[in-house]
């Protein structure tokens, strides 16, 4: 009986401690997964300010351009297409103004 007694303490004791790393473990493990989270929210904040940047209006017009050769359409290579909402009857179709853009531009050779 007192065998039995001392093993059952045994067992006790081993669970506690093992209950204990355990806990220490996962303590660790969730620092490191709150300095992951707090790089992570950086990275997604830089990448914020490199898209807006990158997308700025002005930036693409400057590219197109100095880089790709385009230029603003001149008079008479843009007709604006008009379209009705769905559902809604034809109505008088010569009031409706049409926008087209063509390109002009010569085929360039490298």
């Amino acid at each position: 009986m007192k065998i039995f007694t001392v093993l059952l303490g045994l067992c006790l004791v081993f669970v506690f401690v093992w209950e204990r790393v355990d806990m220490v473990r996962i303590g660790y493990q969730i620092e490191r997964l709150k300095r992951d989270k707090t790089v992570l929210e950086r990275q997604r904040d830089e990448l914020r300010v490199q898209f807006s940047s990158l997308s700025a209006s002005n930036r693409i017009a400057k590219l197109a351009t100095e880089q790709l050769g385009m230029s603003l359409p001149q008079q008479g290579q843009l007709i604006l297409v008009q379209s009705r909402p769905s559902g809604t009857p034809p109505t008088d179709f010569a009031a409706a103004p049409v926008r087209v853009a063509r390109n002009y531009l010569p085929s360039r050779r490298d």
